[in-house]
């Protein structure tokens, strides 16, 4: 199997290089990474200026790439830039979650929605901000688990999210909010946005927020499809 590494935590991370090398008991690693951060840049990419892909000396047998861009950029480059071949994409390890809203600012998540744009498979993963040691502790258990249950057989995206200590695997869906922005002012006619937390304990573990709150390991199908299908069906009738 040719797996593409990508991240948006920057080249340097710890996560990435927790990720690409687990990934090489799969088979053959490239990595393509943002030359610096990039968390909460979602899909962009850049259509209007020149950017730096520079391969570098990083992870012993992996070819690496630093991408002077976003993660969905590192992506379309790989593919049609270099023209490389991949089975699947990894985006992550993330530090901190993508859950609920937040996998729409993503720009962990948004590296696996290009590579399906672009016909791959892909798998996004996340962890509690404090510490990669859990989630890289899980990621054979996480990955069996994908293969077991023959999940990228029937939908190509999914979203791993991997708290502190985890129980059990929990198969999810998008959760609702749990952070609200809130703007400080910085110095004259500056602000920066800081979040703060409304999470409120729920037993609604079919939610990818209510299960890493309550300890569980989230995996959730994810689609690259907008459309609104039950608004669809119901006017088409």
């Amino acid at each position: 199997m040719k797996i593409l590494v990508t991240n948006d935590d920057g080249i340097k991370a710890p996560g990435l290089e927790i990720l690409a090398t687990w990934a090489k008991k799969l088979g053959e690693v490239t990595v393509f990474a943002p030359k610096e951060e990039q968390s909460a840049k979602s899909h962009s990419i850049n259509i209007r200026t020149p950017f730096e892909v520079k391969k570098v000396s990083l992870l012993d047998g992996i070819d690496c790439y630093s991408v002077e861009s976003s993660p969905a950029d590192c992506v379309r480059f790989a593919l049609n830039g270099m023209n490389m071949d991949f089975d699947i994409v990894f985006s992550g390890i993330n530090r901190g979650y993508n859950v609920a809203d937040d996998i729409a600012y993503s720009g962990t998540v948004a590296a696996i929605s290009e590579a399906a744009h672009l016909g791959l498979k892909g798998v996004a993963f996340s962890t509690v901000p404090i510490s990669f040691s859990w989630a890289s502790d899980s990621l054979d258990r996480v990955w069996k688990h994908i293969i077991d249950n023959d999940y990228l057989a029937v939908n190509g995206l999914w979203n791993v999210n991997i708290p502190e200590d985890p129980k059990d695997i929990l198969l999810t869906r998008q959760g609702r909010a749990y952070f609200r922005d809130v703007f400080d002012e910085h110095s004259q006619d500056q602000f920066i946005a800081r979040g703060t937390s409304f999470y409120e304990k729920s037993g609604k573990l079919e939610q990818d927020v209510d299960a890493v709150m309550n300890g569980f390991i989230s995996i959730s199908p994810l689609t690259i499809d907008h459309t609104a299908m039950d608004v669809f069906r119901k006017l088409r009738k």
